[in-house]
């Protein structure tokens, strides 16, 4: 197999072993893998892989088709078409991946597109419904919006019945998100005149943070998964204890086989009918070859994009 490799901080298309799935798993031969900023901060050096996971090839997420199975999987899994949350390695030809870490993908639904799909949707829906627990009639807010995960948050509330408030830094973006399903567009200047929220997903860090727990209502629920502004902030404590609010955070790729699995599974629940019919999508901003991965990473440390940059790294 070929794989994108990080070498000394660089980016080279290098030849490797071809992997063997072993019990319980499958190997995936992968068609489109979706950049996260978690890649960014690997090639940096500063988001090691978990255990068990190629040290040195980045990816979080793939879609492709299964080509083998290991002992204990279902035979018919293989020629079928899945996405799949990855502990890393995705940005390769071939990956293993558990198989109770794979998604179905829906007839009709490209496989670039869906190489973008189980990172942003599992860490939203993980995020926004089960940390969140937001509910029919409330009000979400996303900042960082017009991310990977923003985009798939602003859908998911769509979908639950909430009324979502989409925070980008700027207004170029607006129409594409009402599209998606957000009620509101606002920047942070906006946030004094907004109508409080029940539930935040915090996407930006230390830029919007202490601007938005002022607008947070008693009994609100604030979930931190991304830090990209910067991960410190000075909190007022009072109006945390005040307001009765919930501040929490995560990452997904430090979890166990088995962690994973159930947020896999929720979101095969909740999801997989919706991105069946259409009601959620993977916006794609931008496809490169992965063997010009540098460029696509240099594209994603750019602001501005709405949605996923998605690599290619064989036929769909």
């Amino acid at each position: 197999m070929f794989a994108l490799v990080i070498d000394d901080g660089s980016l080279v298309w290098r030849e490797r072993p071809d992997p063997v799935p072993g019990p319980g798993d499958v190997l995936v031969e992968v068609v489109a893998a979706g950049l996260n900023a978690a890649d960014l901060l690997q090639r940096r050096g500063l988001y090691p892989a978990p255990p068990g996971v190629p040290a040195d090839v980045p990816g979080l997420e793939l879609a492709g088709r299964v080509v083998a199975v290991g002992d204990g999987v279902d035979a018919s899994w293989v020629g079928r078409p899945v996405a799949a949350l990855t502990g890393g390695g995705a940005q390769a030809t071939h990956c293993v991946v558990p198989a109770e870490h794979l998604l179905r993908v829906p007839e009709g639904v490209d496989l670039v597109e869906a190489g973008g799909f189980p990172e942003a949707f599992c860490t939203a829906h993980d995020a926004v419904v089960t940390q969140g627990a937001l509910a029919a009639g409330e009000r979400l807010l996303v900042t960082g919006a017009a991310g990977g995960v923003g985009c798939a948050a602003v859908q998911i509330g769509r979908a639950l019945g909430a009324t979502v408030v989409a925070l980008t830094r700027d207004r170029r973006h607006d129409e594409a998100l009402r599209a998606l399903g957000a009620d509101e567009t606002v920047v942070v200047d906006d946030l004094p005149t907004t109508e409080p929220v029940d539930v935040v997903l915090e996407l930006v860090g230390a830029a919007t943070l202490p601007a938005v727990l002022r607008r947070v209502r008693p009994h609100g629920r604030v979930v931190v998964v991304g830090v990209g502004s910067g991960a410190r902030v000075e909190l007022d404590l009072l109006a945390v204890m005040g307001s009765r609010l919930t501040l929490t955070g995560s990452t997904l790729r430090g979890r166990t086989r088995a962690e994973k699995a159930d947020v896999v599974a929720r979101v095969a629940r909740d999801l997989g009918p919706r991105w069946r019919d259409g009601t959620v999508r993977v916006p794609v901003a931008e496809v490169v070859d992965a063997r010009d991965g540098s460029r696509a990473y240099d594209d994603f440390a750019r602001p501005g994009r709405l949605g996923k940059i998605v690599l290619t790294l064989g036929p769909a």
